[in-house]
């Protein structure tokens, strides 16, 4: 299965040397159309988007748990409380998070621009559960633009399980997989299954968590603003009902406030103490028909591609 796709050089708007410099200075790539930051402080997730349409940032950043980022589960629910687990959080699977966990931001071990301009993080996650505990594992993301599509970009996630075999989490059980978590900013509630040829579905569904489930039948879903800007995500790994939903009320344009968006592609995947698992996914930026034109062209080239996993001795 081929993962990544050529990408084109990139403009890096941070310079590359005090990047070398300042490994905690976010990474910035612009194509004159739409911008894309990762963030190392912040556990190398993706913390800014904006395009032509939408100068503003459009990730909500609140929290450890927002942004646009990798998010996995595996083993048994625990009760660690007496551990200092939070009780919110209680009984948890092992729940690695890229962005970090309760109260805390997780580690990135490197963060750079790769010769073809890609911006490429790796990071070592924490539990979401117990504030300050790393997790036993390793997030790779490789984030560019599609070369075609000023409007497009691929992101590319890779983790790797580093649980000793036998640990109290147990074997590998089925569990949802994020592909990935996004949260937006609590304007762009309006939120579109695409079904293909232009056509859009709007899903409806109270202030959560819980989160509402929806099948988008071309693995692709928007959210919009009132102004008719939005930001879809084409997931086409994703084999089972996709989370979504508002978080709060109103409709801030703030990306640090409470109230948000959430959209999450699920595949169901059993993640053992020795996994590596691998997928993509893409963010498609612009108005209602812009991002249908853009999702056509990119379900007719990787409908068919699905997420790799395979467990290491």
């Amino acid at each position: 299965m081929r993962l990544v796709s050529p990408l084109p050089a990139l403009v890096l708007l941070l310079p590359l040397a005090a990047a070398a410099a300042e490994p905690t200075a976010p990474l910035l790539l612009d194509n004159g159309t739409a911008r894309i930051g990762l963030d190392p402080a912040k556990g190398g997730a993706i913390t800014w988007l904006s395009w032509t349409g939408q100068p503003r940032n459009a990730v909500n950043h609140a929290d450890p748990g927002r942004l646009i980022q990798q998010s996995y589960y595996a083993g048994a629910l625990l009760d660690r409380r007496a551990e200092g687990q939070s009780p919110r959080w209680s009984p948890w699977t092992w729940n690695p998070i890229q962005g970090g966990g309760v109260g805390s931001w997780a580690r990135v071990t490197e963060s750079r621009r790769l010769p073809d301009g890609t911006l490429y993080a790796e990071t070592v996650p924490r539990l979401w559960d117990m504030p300050g505990e790393e997790a036993a594992a390793r997030m790779r993301q490789w984030t560019g633009f599609e070369a075609e599509w000023p409007e497009v970009i691929v992101v590319r996630c890779e983790f790797e399980s580093r649980r000793e075999p036998g640990d109290r989490w147990g074997p590998a059980v089925p569990l949802d997989q994020e592909l990935p978590a996004l949260y937006f900013t609590r304007r762009h509630a309006d939120t579109r299954s695409y079904l293909g040829e232009g056509r859009w579905r709007r899903e409806s569904q109270p202030p959560g968590p819980p989160w509402g489930k929806v099948s988008p039948p071309r693995r692709a879903m928007a959210c919009f603003a009132p102004d008719g800007q939005g930001i879809a995500v084409f997931s086409p790994a994703a084999t089972e009902p996709w989370n979504f939903g508002p978080h709060g009320g109103g409709d801030s344009a703030d990306p640090a406030a409470g109230p948000c968006v959430h959209v999450a592609p699920i595949d169901r995947v059993p993640l053992g103490p020795r996994s590596v698992y691998r997928y993509r996914y893409w963010l498609v930026v612009g108005d209602e028909t812009v991002i249908a034109a853009r999702l056509e062209a990119l379900w007719a080239r990787h409908a068919g591609e699905r997420a790799e996993l395979r467990e290491v001795p």
